[in-house]
């Protein structure tokens, strides 16, 4: 898993550059599909209960699962956020960014580092011995401070020989503390964080989640290993680490 976590994590940076305006959500699919495969990877998304592609290419108010398409192109201030994930040796990794294109406005770039730092704060909670929903509240309690939506009706997972397993993993405070977490654990821990309301609908292709109100969305994740002090992060590289 820290292998295939460090070739996803390869991945991302690789498509934050290739990012730009100009360019289809499906350049992106492909380019990222090329990518995990030159690595000796293979895409875990690519026919996961008949999801078509790759990568996951969700553009300003889309959440999640947007499908890439050589119609929808990106202009200078988009959003764009990409949702990726491979195999390797039978392993999974998955993890999502949010990368402006271009210049975008302070109200986007605002959204985006917030939801960035409402994982750093929730992960600050994932060790042994913490309790699973110690990393929903601070998640959910950091992002509703801006006055933001914390989507609910997505979550992060469990991962490992699958790419969802238990448990899941709410961005949201619950009202109990949740099971106990264990060395050796992995997680899937992926804050969807909207500029307005927490509510969100699913459109006629039956992937594209987007936000009731048509405000921006933003979405970060990695693939985490619970140690006993602060959590290993599978898909981040070394000096991507703040």
């Amino acid at each position: 898993m820290r292998h295939a976590g460090h070739l996803l994590a390869e991945v991302h940076n690789a498509l934050r550059d290739f990012i730009k305006p100009g360019i289809s959500t499906l350049d992106i699919d492909r380019y990222g599909e090329r990518l995990i495969r030159e690595r000796g990877g293979v895409p875990n998304f690519l026919h996961y209960n008949g999801y078509p592609a790759s990568i996951c290419v969700s553009v300003n108010d889309e959440v999640v699962h947007g499908i890439p398409s050589k119609r929808r192109i990106l202009k200078e201030g988009d959003i764009v956020s990409l949702d990726a994930g491979l195999i390797w040796k039978g392993y999974h990794s998955d993890a999502a960014r949010t990368w402006g294109v271009g210049r975008v406005s302070a109200e986007a770039q605002k959204l985006m580092d917030v939801t960035k730092e409402s994982f750093f704060r929730g992960i600050a909670c994932a060790s042994a011995h913490h309790h699973l929903h110690e990393i929903s509240a601070a998640i959910g309690d950091y992002a509703e401070s801006f006055g933001y939506g914390v989507v609910e009706d997505l979550v992060g997972h469990g991962i490992g020989t699958h790419l969802h397993e238990d448990p899941q993993v709410p961005n949201f405070r619950q009202k109990g503390r949740g099971l106990l977490l264990c060395k050796g654990m992995t997680l899937a821990v992926e804050p969807m964080i909207n500029a307005g309301t927490k509510n969100v609908e699913w459109m006629d292709d039956d992937w594209t989640v987007k936000t009731a109100d048509g405000s921006l969305s933003a979405h970060y994740e990695n693939t985490i290993l619970i140690t006993e002090g602060e959590p290993e992060m599978l898909t981040l590289l070394p000096e991507d680490l703040r």
